[in-house]
């Protein structure tokens, strides 16, 4: 291992404050497009941790152990049938401890895992090929929120912390992104532009339908009905997916209302 995201600099900026523990479910498959397993794993805190629509963080432990305890157990329900496995955590993968990583490694290749995804932070472009290297022979896939293209939208309003002159540098690092879609003071002109720099330049994207949370960011209902109209499309994308519902992937939702149902 060539980095100790333990000892990140901008890790140790976000202290974290624990309001409301919820039973998450931690693992799922995804079925309909680009059949894959996916588990939500604890990670360290965020190194950016100030996002203004992002309550995700709350997810973040600053505990090693506890951390690489609940990770264990959430991994041993990997089968590998699809030989694809997504690895999400409330920050990139570099928040992900030394021991977690040394897991998700035994299980792939004792699954027989031939891709794996990842997230990371626009911060870490430079950096991925550490996560290539250590995860040998297996392809890797790494998703980046870029949220929007537009620049004063991206930063100063969602405090996004991602900064590039043009769409062309992102795509130089990353494959797949993930754009964000429905909050006030966001408009048509900004999305038209994001799906289409999308649709052109990147292999893979993930398009995610704002849901409010905890934060102070609202959801723009006229837009996401415009949305709909205009780009449902994209669903008959293979490359392109659609998460109308913040846990459409299956993983995130309160583990006990599930129960319950």
């Amino acid at each position: 291992m060539m980095w100790d995201m333990g000892s990140d600099p901008l890790s140790q900026k976000c202290k974290l404050t624990k309001t409301v523990v919820i039973n998450l479910i931690r693992y799922s498959k995804i079925l309909e497009k680009n059949p894959r397993e996916i588990v939500l794993l604890k990670s360290l805190p965020c190194h950016w941790g100030r996002c203004l629509f992002c309550d995700y963080i709350d997810d973040n432990e600053e505990d090693d152990h506890y951390i690489n305890k609940v990770n264990k157990e959430v991994l041993k329900n990997v089968t590998g049938e699809f030989k694809q496995l997504e690895v999400i955590n409330s920050a990139s993968v570099f928040q992900l401890p030394k021991e977690s990583l040394e897991e998700i490694k035994n299980v792939a290749y004792s699954k027989g895992i031939e891709r794996l995804y990842f997230e990371s932070h626009y911060h870490y472009k430079d950096r991925l090929d550490e996560i290539r290297d250590y995860f040998k022979g297996i392809d890797i896939i790494f998703k980046c929120g870029i949220e929007s293209f537009d620049h004063d939208f991206r930063n100063n309003y969602l405090n996004k912390g991602v900064h590039f002159d043009d769409y062309k540098e992102v795509a130089k690092h990353f494959e797949s992104i993930c754009l964000l879609v429905g909050i006030k003071g966001q408009t048509r002109e900004m999305i038209a532009r994001d799906i289409e720099i999308l649709e052109k330049h990147f292999k893979y994207g993930c398009i995610n339908i704002y849901v409010e949370n905890t934060s102070p960011v609202k959801r723009d209902e006229e837009l996401i009905n415009w949305f709909r109209d205009n780009y449902s499309y994209l669903e008959e994308y293979d490359n392109i997916e659609i998460l109308w519902n913040n846990t459409d992937f299956g993983v995130g939702g309160d583990a006990n209302e599930n129960q319950n149902k």
